[in-house]
């Protein structure tokens, strides 16, 4: 790799850390080509992204950032997970983390926070924003729907009861 390359690279890597809601960093030591081909395309489905990385390169991107204190994890061959939701690449990192043992997180960049690997877990816990989303629509429907549910409450009582009283004069 070139000058042009490696400052195209840490270019590159400038625009992650700045654009991302998170970076989770991992340790890929042992792990196949398909392994990481699997691990990509899943966050790619999820929305999220992957590359691999050279640490000094990583360093030197992560300089003027807030999340500098990071710089630290960038040790051994490191891949990063990114998404611009801070609960996407964590909750897919995780997931892979827990089927395959050879990877493994060491930590995760959330704006000018650092987490450590049981920070990243945590945060994959979390739900995700499409699912926060989906949960307040469907807290604020249920009132609307409770509404309607009492509004008619009141006629149908009314008809069952003339149907009560129609039954009743059929049977006399």
């Amino acid at each position: 790799m070139d000058r042009a390359e490696k400052a195209e690279m840490v270019e590159a890597l400038r625009g992650v850390f700045a654009d991302s809601g998170v970076v989770v960093i991992g340790h890929y030591s042992g792990l196949s080509v398909a392994e990481l081909t699997t691990l990509r395309a899943r966050l790619k489905e999820a929305g999220a992204g992957l590359m691999v990385v050279k640490n000094r390169l990583a360093k030197i991107a992560l300089e003027n950032h807030p999340g500098v204190a990071g710089a630290d994890m960038f040790k051994g061959p490191v891949a990063i997970a990114f998404s611009t939701d801070p609960v996407t690449a964590p909750k897919v990192a995780a997931a892979f983390a827990k089927e395959k043992d050879k990877f493994v997180l060491v930590g995760a960049i959330l704006g000018g926070q650092v987490l450590d690997g049981t920070g990243v877990r945590s945060l994959a816990t979390l739900p995700s924003l499409d699912e926060l989303r989906a949960k307040i629509i469907g807290l604020v429907q249920a009132p609307a729907t409770k509404v309607a549910g009492v509004l008619q409450a009141p006629a149908g009582q009314l008809a069952r009861v003339f149907g009560a009283y129609a039954k009743r004069d059929e049977a006399a």
